[in-house]
């Protein structure tokens, strides 16, 4: 053992070696008959292209020098009633590790079991071994495990004292158990984490994939950057691109290790990625541009029909008869609907059906609706909108609208595609 080795050592908490492996310093604890280390798995922002933090992961090893799953270790901790104690040699190992991994600006991303976070000692032992160590709360992101917290008012408390010393906070496991839209009110965290299972459902289910981005969204609405774990293939990197994730974790981008991440194969990995994905955006922005012409040329001579005095009933034949064209309507100068739908074909009217509430729109107001707001900005144009859910029928639906002069009266001309994605 070198000269350094030793100081290393001599200053260590009580119970803890050091260990050197392909010349990487490693602090290790005994536990039992266990040995416990530490692992990092690089977190990415997608954006810059590089990691921005770490994952502590605890990683163990019997007598006979086998892995045990960490989910064992804590299995059999919480069986003994000894989990917070686990959980704090846990900690202390991540950040000494941490100490020594040579990262120096990005986070330590620390998994807290939330009795951790609400009993006194403990907390105070997670602040003075950053103070020990020279470690910033700001560099440390807590992430509050998805479980069921005992005293809920006890851990809001905690974590809002955690936040003013300067922690960030992740909400772990987001859309599995006990992690919810309901903790993301009561907790406020920083970063929220989706679980793997929402990734996985959505690379294979249509219905999913279309959810995902609404839900980053919906999140970002509220203030909360979003970092999508589990990722593991090409595919579903480029799913996390498309749903405007701020962050990645997975074995795609970077397995756990005990050093740092590859600086140049994350940045060449990333930008692989999104070149690729930015092809595949640009060719299904040329597919559906040609998949729209048929329906913008019926439209629009529609539109012209309309303002030369013809009757809606019969301007829209051509543009219905396209395949997947459902419904023209006719809205005035302030989104209410004049007249009925028209629908063409005898299987649309038979469907909507199911929705026969909603199918009479004569005098609805759509005066929310972008289609309504985007032709009124900007007249005598077609504007097309993003594909979105169709309260006609509960289907995604694309919009084509122009506000045109009939007669003295502004109006707006409106046409449904039905669109599922090819």
């Amino acid at each position: 053992m070198t000269i350094a080795q030793q100081e290393r050592t001599a200053i260590a908490p009580h119970g803890f070696d050091v260990e050197v492996t392909s010349g990487l310093e490693r602090f290790s604890a005994q536990h039992g008959e266990l040995t416990l280390t530490s692992v990092f798995q690089p977190i990415f922002s997608l954006s810059h292209m590089r990691a921005v933090g770490y994952e502590g992961l605890l990683r163990a090893h019997d007598a006979l020098d086998r892995p045990v799953s960490p989910l064992d270790v804590f299995g059999e901790a919480a069986r003994l009633g000894d989990v917070l104690q686990v959980d704090r040699l846990a900690q202390t190992l991540h950040l000494e590790n941490f100490k020594v991994l040579g990262a120096e600006r990005e986070w330590l991303f620390l998994n807290v079991h939330p009795g951790a976070l609400t009993d006194p000692y403990l907390a105070a032992a997670l602040l003075a071994n950053l103070k020990r160590l020279d470690l910033s709360p700001r560099r440390i992101v807590l992430e509050v495990l998805e479980q069921g917290a005992e005293d809920l008012e006890r851990l809001v408390d905690a974590v809002r004292q955690f936040r003013e010393r300067g922690f960030l906070i992740a909400l772990d496991d987001f859309g599995a158990g006990h992690s919810n839209v309901e903790r993301i009110w009561q907790l406020n965290p920083d970063i929220v984490k989706l679980d793997r299972i929402m990734l996985s459902h959505a690379a294979h289910r249509a219905d999913m994939a279309t959810i995902l981005p609404g839900l980053v969204a919906l999140l970002h609405e509220a203030g909360k950057l979003v970092l999508i774990e589990g990722v593991e293939t090409e595919h579903e990197a480029q799913m996390a691109l498309g749903c405007d994730a701020d962050f990645v974790q997975g074995f795609f981008f970077g397995r756990p290790n005990p050093g740092a991440a590859d600086a140049a194969h994350a940045t060449t990995c990333i930008s692989e990625v999104t070149d690729r994905y930015r092809d595949q955006s640009e060719a299904r922005e040329r597919r559906n541009g040609s998949r729209l012409t048929p329906y913008l040329r019926a439209f629009e001579r529609a539109a012209e029909r309309l303002a030369a005095g013809e009757p809606l009933e019969e301007v829209c034949w051509n543009f219905l008869a396209l395949d997947h064209a459902a419904r023209c309507f006719l809205l005035d100068a302030k989104g209410k609907q004049a007249g009925r739908n028209v629908v063409l074909r005898a299987d649309r009217a038979a469907h909507e059906t199911r929705f026969l509430p909603l199918a009479d729109a004569q005098g609805a107001n759509w005066l929310r609706r972008p289609y309504f707001r985007a032709a009124i900005n900007a007249p005598e144009r077609v504007h097309v909108t993003r594909p979105y859910l169709s309260i006609n029928e509960a289907l995604p639906c694309v919009t084509l609208s122009v506000a045109t002069r009939v007669g003295e009266q502004t109006c707006v001309l409106c046409g449904d595609i039905d669109w599922v994605e090819e």
